[in-house]
């Protein structure tokens, strides 16, 4: 089953990294927070991606060309130019890298990829969230309810340390942990080849209109996630996600 990743957004927010490259090449611990996503879906076995690129990809090709190079040790014979590449982590994945225009929502570029999703069941998220979600587990969801969507509902982390109190004493405080109220969309989809005719054009964003339309059509299932999940919305975001991957167990590292 294939993976698609949105990767085309300027991540405007973030414009502090994203001058000189994309949001999904942002670094965590030094590898770009893309490949840490990668790194989950192929840790469930999924390892073949379609990345629908936009703003500064040609950063992104030149990551993915060069990625075993970058990460092995090599033999160079300079007389023909031929390289032996040794001694690396060795991924296999197969990745289909898919210009999918600068200004297109994340609707259109979803549809833009269709011709790579070759009409059968595919997974999405967007390329600036990392989890300890079991993708697995999320896959047995989806095929047990029948619908053609499904979204993953995460409680999103408190920006401050929650205070429980008793009186005025404070009875317990937790730094930034995960909101104990609300749900909001973590962007690990399931879907069904169907749900791409609920994108009208380039100019859809898939978070509106077309999910909207699936829940009022009964098709929108939710699969909640009450463990960790983290967006790369801003610095002090990019930050935290520092300071989990330097500590002895960054809760996304699964593999």
């Amino acid at each position: 089953m294939k993976v698609a990743i949105l990767a085309g957004g300027v991540g405007s927010r973030l414009s502090e990294e994203t001058e000189l490259k994309p949001k999904p090449m942002v670094e965590i611990g030094g590898y770009p927070i893309l490949w840490h996503i990668m790194m989950i879906y192929s840790h469930h076995g999924f390892n073949e991606f379609v990345i629908a690129l936009g703003y500064k990809g040609q950063v992104i090709k030149k990551y993915i060309l060069d990625y075993c190079s970058l990460h092995s040790n090599l033999t160079v014979f300079t007389k023909n130019g031929m390289v032996d590449i040794h001694d690396g982590a060795q991924l296999n994945w197969k990745v289909d890298l898919i210009d999918t225009g600068i200004k297109t929502q994340t609707g259109g570029r979803v549809k833009r990829l269709a011709r790579y999703l070759e009409n059968e069941t595919f997974m999405l998220t967007w390329g600036d969230g990392v989890s300890n979600i079991n993708i697995k587990e999320l896959m047995e969801f989806h095929k047990s309810h029948g619908k053609l969507a499904t979204i993953t509902a995460v409680r999103p982390p408190a920006r401050f340390g929650h205070l429980s109190f008793n009186g005025d004493r404070v009875e317990q405080f937790t730094e930034k942990p995960q909101t104990a109220e609300g749900w909001i969309n973590g962007a690990f989809f399931v879907l069904e080849p169907k749900v791409l005719d609920y994108i009208d054009d380039d100019g859809t964003h898939f978070e509106r209109e077309p999910l909207e339309r699936l829940a009022a059509d009964g098709q929108l299932m939710a699969y909640k996630h009450t463990d960790f999940w983290q967006c790369m919305d801003t610095l002090r975001d990019k930050v935290r996600l520092e300071k989990l991957w330097e500590s002895d167990n960054p809760p996304w590292k699964i593999w």
